[in-house]
């Protein structure tokens, strides 16, 4: 009797805890379906309840790395995966990482972009890297004396129209946007000069003096070594010079009493382009 007792008591037990189990199961099923049934009614609640969540998971990654999130942070990086450019790019972007000593995932997306840009305005790729290479050896925040900025020294005082369209003047301090005003300033003056040599001269503000100082050749020389290594020819490393520094260069000889040295906002008017 002791035997059967037992097994009626735990049978009556399990059914009811068969019953409670399965009425808890089907009330969450029911509350999860009206949850969201009213979440798709309500997607001011659904929108709510998101940022809720999203505030909770950053205040934990605050908190765990001490670090605030920014996910759009990688939007403003200049870079780009050299696996991804074209062989003749990749070669290109490899080429100057080393020489230079630049990581190559910055120069993949400068290189892409002189590709980009070159095509347009039917400039040589390489050509544009060659002078960025000898202007500022790939330092997006040089500066000169007289002014020039970024990574094509340009004259940003002098061409802050050509900025205007990108937000202002600090717009220059952009890699990719100094190297779109200066590849416009840069084919402004080899058509103003009628040639690349002379458009070279004309624009490290050299127009008007007996020589360059040796900065068309060294671009030249440059421009040659890139057309190298694009085409796929090995071309060994030279140690670069250093960059060559915008500095202030006399007026142009006129009649007169001898001036003494020249303002550099003066030359950089005297030098600019119509």
């Amino acid at each position: 009797m002791l035997a059967q007792g037992l097994r009626t008591f735990t049978a009556d037990v399990g059914e009811g805890f068969f019953e409670i189990t399965h009425n808890g199961l089907a009330l969450l099923g029911v509350a999860v379906v009206l949850a969201l049934s009213t979440l798709a009614a309500r997607p001011d609640l659904r929108q709510a309840g998101e940022a809720q969540l999203m505030g909770w998971l950053q205040a934990r990654q605050v908190a765990a790395l001490g670090l605030v999130p920014e996910l759009d942070a990688i939007d403003r990086a200049t870079a780009a995966n050299p696996k991804d450019l074209p062989k003749q790019q990749a070669a290109v972007a490899y080429w100057l990482s080393k020489k230079y000593r630049v990581a190559p995932e910055p120069l993949s997306a400068l290189v892409a972009e002189a590709y980009e840009i070159g095509r347009r305005t039917k400039l040589d790729p390489t050509l544009i890297l060659a002078v960025m290479a000898v202007e500022s050896g790939f330092n997006p925040f040089a500066q000169s004396p007289v002014g020039a900025q970024g990574l094509m020294q340009v004259m940003t005082g002098v061409h802050s129209d050509k900025y205007e369209v990108f937000g202002g003047k600090l717009a220059a301090f952009d890699p990719v946007t100094n190297l779109r005003v200066g590849v416009k300033v840069l084919q402004e003056c080899i058509q103003r000069a009628g040639s690349l040599h002379a458009g070279l001269k004309f624009y490290v503000g050299a127009a008007h003096l007996p020589d360059d100082g040796g900065y068309a050749e060294k671009v030249l020389a440059e421009h040659g070594r890139l057309q190298q290594v694009a085409s796929g020819r090995p071309v060994p490393l030279v140690t670069p010079a250093t960059p060559a520094i915008r500095t202030v260069a006399p007026l142009p000889a006129t009649p007169g009493p001898a001036q003494g040295p020249a303002d550099p906002e003066k030359v950089a008017a005297a030098f600019s382009l119509p």
